[in-house]
């Protein structure tokens, strides 16, 4: 059980994640500072560093709680999955979950742009709970066909197309649409799972 002073330390973290993500949303990750962050949460400046060293670890941990809860809304599909497609369409509709919140879209893009500078954040980033990276993606469908590698590849393409959708998306172009993503990775993974 909890003490109070664990459960409003923990109270404390939460709120500065959520007025981190508003003020992201609002000035985007570079403009935003730690001082607007702590300002817009209510408390000093100092409280932030008790729980993160830097900007980017507190997106780091942003991003961690985020994709934490989405695997666990699709976990149940995933385990019900009779086959590789309908496994895929469970990672497909996982990305588009993602794509629905208009401002985490752009501000992870930004992240992640900037991040790749930093060998550390970089190395970050391309781990599992960070993303749906390669090693992940084919972990989750390996299950259903025996080439491993393919999965992998399958997995860099399906990251490639998001976040090329993405991008697109943030620069209003609309020749593509969720249905068009949908559909691209869908017809890449079906050769692994009926070779």
């Amino acid at each position: 059980m909890q003490t109070k002073q664990q459960m409003k330390s923990k109270q404390t973290e939460e709120e500065l994640m959520a007025a981190a993500v508003q003020v992201f949303g609002e000035k985007g990750y570079a403009a935003a500072t730690i001082a607007e962050i702590t300002e817009r949460a209510g408390y000093a400046k100092g409280n932030f560093y008790r729980y993160w060293k830097s900007k980017d670890a507190l997106f780091l941990d942003i991003m961690q709680a985020r994709l934490h809860q989405h695997r666990e809304e699709r976990k149940a599909r995933l385990d019900a999955a009779q086959d590789g497609e309908s496994a895929l369409e469970v990672l497909v509709d996982f990305l588009e979950a993602m794509i629905g919140d208009d401002e985490w879209p752009k501000i992870f893009l930004e992240f992640t742009v900037q991040g790749s500078g930093d060998p550390e954040v970089r190395d970050r980033l391309n781990t599992g709970i960070y993303r749906l990276s390669s090693d992940l993606f084919a972990e989750i469908l390996s299950p259903y066909a025996t080439d491993y590698e393919g999965l992998r590849k399958l997995g860099a393409l399906v990251t490639a197309l998001f976040e090329g959708y993405l991008i697109q998306r943030r620069i209003g172009s609309n020749v593509l649409s969720l249905r068009d993503l949908r559909r691209a990775i869908l017809t890449l993974g079906r050769p692994l799972f009926n070779p």
